[in-house]
């Protein structure tokens, strides 16, 4: 972590509602500016001053420091151009805050009075919208409409009191679009104040912010225009193989705060276990309400808070489970080719193209096993090796590593689990019964199903008629 001192002494400062509202102190000084470029997961932050929590570990990423000033908690954001690692080899250029996309967690206790100055180091206005919070209109962060935008340059102050426990985000309300698909975004935790009836305690906390890009192969910006055809699938602005594992212990009690500030739903599936949703952006969830789940969908601009005993030792996936969301650097103009007999025309290719390789005519997992040179700074489509061989995952996954005997407070990878004899699944061993095509009947021996019904000998041609004139379809 660098600490940059005496940050922008020459930027000017003006209060995001009125001075009156935020109050002489708060524009005595700027708290010293945190940076961090390392694309880890760091420790979480135990607090160092102020009411005790039980601080949160945010995948690939960190809690941003503060100070305390008569009582007040101050924080102190950049808005800044970024360059984000995604995955190793891949490097994308972003705008972020303090130095990383998605910028860092910020962690207070409920009834905390938060000051949060914001400077503006991008080459156009700015603001910062505190996503969910319950606060004065003045601080909500939209430009225009409840303060003036940010210039390029300027510190703006916002402050009010941390009212409610919950997950919430931060991101931008100025030219939006844009500086979201660049990468402007963050995650608030506020903690409760005491001991809360719908809040349990929990070892372990983890908090990831859902992202997309548009990064065409070879390039490092993002297509800021683009609204549906995305390439990139992110967590906390890194794609697999680039995601850090969740490492709990064994029958730890953990939880997995999830945001959503892409463009599209995820339906966030952990394997082997059970969770219940705890939580929403609106706050922590009546028991009543609550159910086992297996997959949890978090829509745009949502939150869920998911609780599980980790009762189950082992290597258990964590991913998006729209199949697509799961791969880098895709193509949405690529022609299926699966069952197409590429032999002759391979032969005429390979003369002028010695070195052309047929890929897609049995399915992709192929690429995973091929050594076929990428373009520069650019994500393999699929990949990861585990230990048994490729993953041949990208995108929104990750693995949730249950392991007895672990300390608390240490998230460092065990490697991978060795299982129990006789608890992998192997080739079976010994010819193999012969496959029989045709509908088992009643009274072979098999379960059985409906007979298939003679069809003949003579093919059948399907005739489509277009609805039009005389189509019989005009009153429909």
């Amino acid at each position: 972590m660098v600490t940059r001192r005496q940050f922008f002494k020459s930027a000017g400062i003006t209060a995001a509602a009125t001075a009156s509202s935020v109050g002489s102190v708060a524009l005595a000084g700027l708290p010293e500016a945190v940076q961090q470029t390392r694309p880890d997961t760091m420790p979480p932050l135990a607090p160092p001053n102020g009411r005790p929590y039980n601080p949160v570990v945010t995948l690939n990423g960190w809690t941003l420091p503060w100070r305390m000033n008569k009582g007040v908690k101050e924080f102190h954001l950049v808005a800044e151009p970024v360059v984000r690692e995604m995955c190793p080899g891949f490097k994308a250029h972003l705008w972020g805050y303090n130095g990383q996309s998605p910028g860092p967690t910020i962690e207070v206790v409920e009834g905390d009075r938060v000051r949060i100055f914001v400077t503006n180091r991008l080459p156009e206005v700015t603001s910062v919208h505190w996503h969910g919070q319950r606060l004065p209109n003045g601080m909500d962060g939209v430009s225009g409409l409840t303060q003036p935008a940010i210039p390029p340059g300027k510190t703006y102050v916002y402050e009010f009191e941390a009212r409610r426990p919950g997950t919430f985000m931060y991101h931008p309300h100025a030219d939006e679009m844009v500086q979201m698909a660049m990468g402007m975004m963050g995650l608030w935790v506020t903690h409760p104040k005491a001991k809360h009836p719908l809040i349990d305690d929990v070892d372990r906390d983890f908090c990831l912010l859902l992202s997309s890009y548009d990064i065409e192969p070879g390039s490092y910006t993002p297509k800021v225009m683009t609204m549906l055809d995305f390439n990139l699938w992110a967590w906390n602005s890194r794609v697999f193989p680039g995601i850090d594992p969740l490492v709990v212990g064994h029958r730890d009690r953990v939880r997995l705060r999830v945001g959503n500030l892409t463009m599209t739903n995820h339906p966030i599936h952990i394997h082997g276990h059970e969770f219940f949703v705890t939580g929403t952006d609106g706050g922590p969830t009546p028991r009543g309400s609550r159910w086992p789940e297996v997959t949890v969908d978090v829509a745009v601009g949502q939150m869920r808070q998911m609780d599980f005993i980790a009762d189950e030792e082992g290597d258990w996936a964590l991913h998006c489970h729209k199949s697509h969301h799961t791969m880098n650097a895709m193509g949405h103009q690529v022609p299926t080719m699966i069952g197409v007999d590429h032999r002759e025309v391979v032969k005429d290719i390979t003369k002028l193209i010695p070195d052309y390789m047929v890929m897609g005519e049995r399915g992709m997992h192929d690429m995973t096993e091929m050594e076929m040179a990428l373009p520069d700074n650019t994500a393999p489509m699929m990949s990861g090796q585990g230990p048994f061989g490729s993953v041949g995952m990208g995108g929104m996954f990750s693995v949730i590593k249950v392991r007895k005997g672990l300390k608390r407070g240490d998230y460092r990878d065990p490697g991978w689990f060795k299982h129990p004899p006789g608890t992998v699944a192997q080739e079976v061993q010994g010819p193999t019964p012969p496959y029989q095509d045709g509908a088992a009947t009643p009274g072979n021996g098999s379960l059985g199903s409906m007979p298939r019904t003679p069809q003949g000998d003579s093919d059948v041609e399907v005739k489509v008629r277009k609805p039009g004139s005389g189509s019989g379809h005009r009153h429909h």
